[in-house]
């Protein structure tokens, strides 16, 4: 793709750097190195609640786990800049009054250590829903469903600032795999009203927080959905879109047309959950993709070449989109949901074609190095994609961002 198409991921500036008594640092070599994107390539992050906050029973992880996860977790991550964190109620607090928020906690400060954006998901969703919330009535289950919000996103304020609130709400109200608290006030208070009470409850919690809407369907329903939430004032800051494709790769012409039709709400989008398999697809008769249950999914040398090529090119085409901030590929390894050879890791924490792939876009082709040299004022100009940065000058390193904001920025060597 040519290189013209990321331009609005591109900032220039003028940095101006003097010595610590003032005077210009003049005629001075200078390294300028990208540390990290401004733009979101993000996976599920699920494997840090266990590496970070140890076995859900309480046990620290044996030497073995410990060395299994860390290898993951630096592979993923040397990679990935941003990751999802899971609180289906259901898991999260499987027995009412006992979130598993320690672990949890743990997992999110160690991705903050990392500079590692982090995002909540979901507040709330019909499925994996926690089922001591069946005992109660509708009035105390929409009670409860917002304290949760409440509590979980003030918990967790300024550590994860980023929230799925609500997911999968277009089906939400006629789902009938099986009876759920959620589906249950959904129906009786309507898509938009729903929405509508459980972002307030989180916008009450943190007012500076990322909050999305997120949906598979990529239909006209989901169009009209969020139009009918903005015109109630539902404060949506994101539009979240699934890409689950397990039956075979969206191509070029369904990508832009989603694109295309998602952009005009002038809200930024996130392509928050991501599938590109490596193996055989499933078929295309399945409607629900839960349906396809299997004992195993092998990945194979030839789905392995196809994912590579696939995700580099959806990759670049997210990327050269100014209304898309993030991506994320949902299962960084294979085997997980749906046993599926989804990730760009396989189960023995080797690499694929496509790990390979897209470290070559994210910190190859799309990051910036320049090996610059200071003017008489000890200025230089720099053009790069935008992000965090490191000047490097003799023994000094020195931090900056380049985000399109300042015209210069001035930096003392002390």
């Amino acid at each position: 793709m040519d290189a013209q198409a990321f331009s609005h991921r591109k900032s220039s500036v003028k940095l101006r750097i003097v010595c610590a008594d003032g005077t210009p640092a003049a005629n001075r070599s200078v390294e300028i190195n990208q540390t990290r994107h401004q733009f979101l390539f993000g996976c599920g992050g699920f494997d840090a609640v266990e590496f970070a906050g140890g076995n859900a029973d309480g046990t620290p992880l044996s030497m073995e786990q410990e060395a299994v996860l860390r290898d993951r977790m630096d592979k993923i991550f040397s990679l990935n800049n941003y990751a999802t964190l899971p609180f289906y109620l259901g898991r999260y607090e499987k027995e009412e009054g006992r979130p598993d928020q320690k672990r949890t906690m743990a997992a999110a400060e160690w991705f903050a250590r990392r500079n590692i954006t982090t995002k909540g998901h979901p507040l709330c969703w019909h499925s994996v829903c926690a089922d001591w919330l069946m005992h109660y009535s509708n009035k105390t289950i929409l009670e409860k469903q917002i304290a949760r919000i409440e509590r979980d996103v003030s918990a967790f304020k300024g550590i994860i600032d980023m929230w799925d609130v609500i997911n999968e709400a277009v089906i939400m109200p006629i789902f009938d795999k099986y009876d759920n608290a959620v589906t249950r006030v959904c129906k009786e208070l309507g898509r938009v009203g729903f929405i509508k009470e459980v972002f307030a409850a989180a916008r009450r919690a943190n007012p500076s927080a990322v909050l999305l809407l997120n949906d598979f369907d990529t239909s006209i329903s989901y169009e009209i959905l969020i139009d009918g939430c903005l015109q109630a004032g539902v404060s949506i800051d994101v539009i979240g879109i699934q890409s689950h494709q397990h039956q075979g790769y969206w191509g070029l012409e369904k990508l832009r047309e989603v694109l295309d039709r998602f952009s005009h709400f002038g809200l930024p989008l996130h392509f928050t959950e991501n599938t590109l398999i490596s193996g055989e697809l499933m078929p295309e008769h399945i409607v629900d993709l839960n349906d396809w249950q299997v004992s195993e999914w092998p990945s194979t040398p030839e789905g392995e070449e196809r994912q590579a090529r696939e995700i580099t090119e959806m990759y670049e085409v997210l990327f050269a989109c100014p209304a898309v901030e993030a991506v994320t590929t949902w299962s960084a390894m294979d085997g997980r949901w749906l046993k599926a050879p989804a990730g760009f890791l396989r189960e023995n924490n080797s690499v694929k074609p496509s790990y390979t792939a897209l470290m070559n876009k994210i910190k190859g082709e799309w990051r910036t190095r320049e090996s610059l040299r200071t003017d008489a004022n000890g200025g230089l100009n720099l053009e790069g994609f935008r992000g965090d940065y490191e000047l490097v000058c003799g023994d000094r390193k020195i931090p900056f961002v380049l985000d399109g904001k300042k015209a210069q920025i001035d930096m003392v060597l002390g």
